[in-house]
């Protein structure tokens, strides 16, 4: 079947180009001398059984990191980053991923534990393993690439040749799969970074003592015994001559044979008859030391628009070209990784070819600029990734140093924001911390709305929705809209006997200003009457005379908001509590926004200062608000007969904001375990009265160690949708992981 003419007579390159990718990376835990790790597998993560991010391969000490299928190379980056990260974050202070193929160190055999799984079968076979291939061997690790062609283009192609759909798949995916072990020289060429290993692995074989570009994807790697010759002509033969190989006893399951191609949409080979192929997975590729998650988002890519090529390109001959594949890929991978391929004239023309469909299709520069830049690696071995591997250990003059110190920067740079998924930072810090919970839980995750916030969170057959981190299938709809109205949640709370502030309502500064004198000389709040997020507040805690100021701050109010509530400012210091069900899990001490003077900067320069903290930013992708210097802030400064050019004594504070919000600038305190109890039951007494699941309840407190009576607090607000942020990385105090008692109200058979 001419694939090609195919593609190019019925314009089917948009649809050639969809795909679903997925990587699977293995990597050994190390120290930081490099010995592998003799803990056992993190249980701070979920079941590794059933986990669909994190399990083990072989050994106790070999993590497996699994993105799921995606439809581009940089959604697979992504998860494949954020996976990473949660890893190094749940892994000891002292323990590491090793960045490369094969251990720099290997302790003895006695001392590898193979993986401790649940299944008593899923052991037994490792054990198996160990008496046929020995345990060193089992001790390599390498990347996994699952690609499939999308299920549009498959259904065009079936529409347009008349076949069955399995027939189809099988005939594509045969053809892909022979010329990809025919071609694979390419790729060992350019990816191939095991040129080392130490004296104990060679247990069969003797080590070759000559540089070489990869041990793992040579004879010296994991193979099967010479006599297992698997058909790849057609998947009728495949099956035959695999299930034959276990029928005599010399494989003891399919799984065993191990080919760098593997066919995957059924648990048993016979099946995929029927069923059709539903993809591959190359099991080619060397862990690429100089990218922190083991393979780049541009290598990711190109072995996309490599497999496109396969399909594109004729067969030479079916009959030979597997064999004809294998002999080329183990001369280049016992080939020096200094020196351009043996088969210069075929990569020439792959990498043409490629180019050819690259302009046909009309993909992106990015596209031709990536191929270009392989062309010049078959010229200068030194571009490839072994070539440079050789020259750093060169330098370096230790495999071991060389690996420990790039494990232990990648280990750094997951810790460096330790509360950010890079990959995701984009999206609020609050829906970054319950991804990143629920990938450590195994719970999986998929992005509906990116912008919004919109997860969908499954565990087996259980599947939940969640928008902005705890907005669930708990929240009512008219709980956020009564929240939301500052005025109604102040009537229902004093219908329930709460204490509110006496407020008045105005939806004009006329209307505010005509009744000046009600507040004159009082202590005021000013705010717009639906706000969330500490917007558009104003607080004279001295009270108001000016009736510039006044008119100044209900303009603010009125710029967040049509209508707006002038309210009496109770004494005390405003406590956020975090409530849950029926718990109150986190309290927080919110500080407004503040410098403090050291006798020379001026406060713009103290606020500048200030703000350079790593935990400092958008306040969305940050634990904590940048200060800001606006018409508020300035209000504010003027209260305390200060400008931002004023120079602040010693130790003298500034406050540049009344309300204490983070998202304003201010600080976090934890103060859970301070507050007496009858405060964190009163505000689960006031979420009830909301009618939410989930709420951040603002209370003024005099003493937060005297018992609650009516007359020693006050309710500022109620909010939903609050932020867990501030609780899980304040700026003082314990950390409460919010998200997690999020996820286990949302699944609770997890926990």
């Amino acid at each position: 079947m001419n694939f090609k003419e195919i593609i190019k007579e019925q314009d089917l390159f948009a649809l050639f180009n969809e795909a679903t990718i997925g990587i699977e990376k293995e990597g050994q835990r190390v120290l930081k001398n490099a010995e592998i790790a003799k803990t056992p597998h993190p249980k701070n993560i979920g079941n590794r059984q059933n986990h669909p991010y994190i399990q083990t391969d072989f050994a106790e000490s070999q993590v497996e990191l699994i993105t799921s299928p995606e439809e581009n190379s940089r959604e697979v980056y992504r998860y494949l980053s954020a996976i990473h990260e949660v890893l190094l974050r749940k892994l000891p202070q002292d323990e590491f991923i090793w960045p490369l193929s094969i251990p720099a160190i290997l302790p003895k055999e006695e001392d590898i534990q193979v993986a401790q799984f649940d299944k008593k079968e899923d052991v037994e076979y490792r054990e198996y393993l160990v008496s046929v291939y020995g345990k060193y061997i089992q001790m390599i690790s390498g990347i996994h690439y699952n690609f499939g062609f999308s299920q549009d283009f498959i259904n065009r192609l079936v529409e347009i040749t008349k076949l069955e759909e399995n027939i189809l798949r099988n005939k594509l995916y045969m053809k892909l799969a022979r010329q990809f072990i025919r071609y694979q020289w390419l790729l060992v060429y350019f990816y191939g970074a095991s040129p080392l290993a130490p004296d104990e692995f060679f247990t069969k074989l003797k080590n070759p003592k000559k540089i070489v570009r990869s041990l793992r994807t040579s004879k010296y790697g994991y193979v099967n015994d010479e006599s297992i010759k698997v058909s790849f002509a057609s998947i009728e033969e495949y099956a035959k001559t695999l299930t034959g190989f276990v029928a005599e006893g010399k494989l003891i399951a399919e799984k065993e044979f191990y080919s760098s191609v593997r066919f995957r949409g059924a648990s048993k080979v016979f099946d995929l008859q029927k069923k059709g192929i539903q993809y591959l997975e190359f099991r080619l590729f060397d862990i690429n030391p100089f990218a922190p998650y083991g393979i780049k988002e541009e290598d990711i890519r190109f072995i996309q628009l490599f497999a496109m090529l396969l399909l594109w390109l004729d067969e030479e001959d079916e009959k030979t070209s597997v064999e004809i594949g294998k002999n080329y890929s183990e001369q280049i991978a016992l080939d020096n990784p200094l020196k351009s391929p043996i088969f210069l004239k075929e990569a020439e023309y792959l990498l043409n070819n490629l180019l050819e469909i690259i302009e046909n299709a009309n993909f992106s520069l990015e596209d031709k600029k990536l191929v270009e830049n392989k062309i010049k690696e078959i010229y200068n071995a030194k571009l490839t990734v072994g070539g440079k591997l050789w020259l750093e250990y060169e330098k370096v003059g230790s495999m071991a140093d060389l690996g420990s110190k790039l494990a232990i920067e990648y280990k750094n740079q997951a810790l460096e924001k330790y509360y950010s998924l890079t990959a995701f930072s984009n999206m609020e810090l609050s829906t970054q911390a319950l991804m990143s919970d629920a990938i450590a839980q195994g719970i999986s995750i998929k992005i509906l709305d990116e912008q919004d916030q919109f997860l969908k969170l499954s565990y087996g057959k259980h599947t939940e929705y969640v928008k902005n981190g705890n907005m669930t299938k708990y929240d009512t709809y008219i709980s956020p809209l009564i929240m939301e109205n500052k005025v109604v949640t102040k009537k229902i709370l004093a219908e329930n006997n709460f204490r509110v502030p006496k407020s008045y309502q105005y939806n004009s500064i006329d209307k505010a200003k005509s009744e000046f004198e009600k507040i004159r000389g009082k202590a005021i709040v000013i705010k717009p009457k639906s706000t969330n997020f500490g917007l558009g507040i104003t607080i004279f805690k001295n009270g108001i005379n000016n009736l510039d100021d006044y008119e100044k701050a209900l303009s603010i109010a009125l710029k967040e908001d049509k209508e707006i509530m002038v309210e009496e400012f109770i004494e005390g210091t405003e406590y956020r509590f975090f409530v849950l069900g029926d718990k109150t899990l986190a309290v927080l001490l919110r500080v407004p926004a503040n410098v403090i003077g050291n006798g020379k900067s001026t406060i713009a320069e103290l606020v500048a200062k200030k703000n350079e903290n790593s935990l400092r930013g958008d306040g969305l992708s940050s634990p904590l608000k940048k200060i800001q210097l606006g018409d508020i802030e300035l209000l504010q400064l003027k209260e305390q007969g200060l400008n931002a050019t004023s120079i602040l004594a010693e130790g003298k504070i500034a406050y540049l904001r009344a309300n204490s919000n983070i998202s304003t600038g201010g600080d976090s305190i934890d103060m859970t375990d301070r507050v007496d109890e009858s405060y964190k039951k009163l505000a689960v007494e006031i979420t009830q009265a909301m009618g939410a699941k989930i709420c951040g309840v603002d209370l003024i407190i005099e003493d937060i160690e005297a018992v609650a009576t009516n007359k020693n607090y006050g309710v500022i607000e109620a909010n939903f949708n609050p932020m867990m942020m501030m609780h899980i990385f304040p700026a003082e105090g314990k950390s409460h992981r919010l998200t997690e008692e999020v996820l286990k109200i949302l699944f609770p058979e997890k926990y």
